[in-house]
């Protein structure tokens, strides 16, 4: 039975989204057979002509005429718009992504901007420079969770964990995508809607979070109609992609006071020149896509990428799955 060489490639200067020493002692441990190659960002082209597996942040187009040996790809992220898919499709390689553990911090970061703005601490931030006191401000401007409505568009996996958090809160949730479960009971307190469907969900929200994925289908996806349907003084939370938004749209709807703010987590471009209009206006709240910022992150991607690879050693279905299976013609290690 042949040896399996699996490429790692996980470099951050963050140090959880970062590959360890005992992250690797893990998987070896765990994976005896496996053969693991640790590479840097300036070595990984070596190790390329030899890996069956890689697993890694980023994988660049050109790569796959350097690995031939190459069947499966296996990213860390939730997304895959970062990934050569249609590279990988022609290759024949299947692609995984990850999922599970993104929306902990995801759901934490979002509530933390919903209640900056709806406990005015944005604005107390920003008035205490200027002000000596400003709590008749804060009395015109804060708003109560329990009994609003948030509407989470693409509501998956991170969507169904912000639906915990918010339902906590006492909010009541619309959950939107392009497929609802079923009808009937839903364990999660969702009431479901079809993306279709947007301008009845943002009109009867308080709050609407953004957690679409970037395709064809969703770039611009909030657009002058749809950020004109929003319920007035409602306020908009971006934890997906950039190319979600018309921006131009979203100032217009900032200035004409249809919105009551917006907190942004991905822009475009990123990040924006220092004079971009977004930076300055005094509704909007940025942070610098961290929002799936954990201690924890890479324990969790490699506990997952380690429980697909027993998957693929079983020649079971992989989680994740982005393209087509190719399946392993020596599926282990000896």
């Amino acid at each position: 039975m042949n040896n399996l060489v699996v490429l790692v490639c996980l470099e951050s200067p963050h140090a959880f989204w970062h590959l360890s020493d005992e992250h690797v002692k893990t998987l070896r441990t765990a994976f005896p057979f496996v053969h693991f190659r640790i590479a840097t960002n300036d070595t990984i082209t070596e190790y390329l002509p030899d890996a069956q597996v890689y697993f890694g942040w980023r994988f660049q187009p050109e790569w796959f005429r350097l690995a031939s040996s190459l069947v499966w790809i296996a990213s860390p992220s939730a997304g895959t718009d970062h990934l050569p898919i249609a590279g990988a499709q022609v290759a024949g390689v299947t692609v995984t992504r990850s999922y599970g553990f993104h929306g902990r911090p995801m759901a934490e970061h979002a509530m933390g901007l919903i209640l900056g703005f709806s406990r005015g601490l944005f604005t107390s931030s920003r008035l205490q420079r200027t002000q000596q006191w400003w709590k008749d401000d804060l009395a015109e401007e804060f708003f109560d969770l329990a009994s609003a409505t948030m509407a989470i568009v693409g509501c998956g996996s991170i969507g169904t964990q912000l639906a915990h958090a918010a339902r906590a809160f006492g909010m009541n949730v619309l959950g939107v995508r392009r497929k609802p479960p079923a009808t009937g009971a839903d364990p999660d307190g969702i009431t479901w809607m079809r993306t279709d469907d947007i301008l009845q969900a943002v009109g009867s929200a308080d709050v609407v979070v953004d957690l679409l994925p970037a395709t064809d289908s969703t770039r611009r996806f909030f657009d002058l109609k749809v950020f004109a349907g929003f319920k007035p003084g409602s306020l908009f939370v971006n934890l997906g992609r950039a190319s979600t938004v018309d921006q131009t749209a979203l100032l217009e709807a900032l200035d004409t006071g249809r919105l009551r703010g917006a907190a942004l987590d991905v822009t475009d471009p990123r990040p924006l020149p220092m004079g971009h209009p977004l930076r300055w206006h005094p509704r909007v709240v940025l942070s610098p896509k961290s929002a799936a910022f954990s201690r924890t992150y890479m324990d969790d991607a490699v506990a997952f990428f380690a429980d697909n690879l027993r998957r693929y050693l079983a020649a079971a279905p992989l989680n994740g799955m982005v393209t087509a299976p190719t399946p392993p013609t020596s599926a282990a290690g000896g």
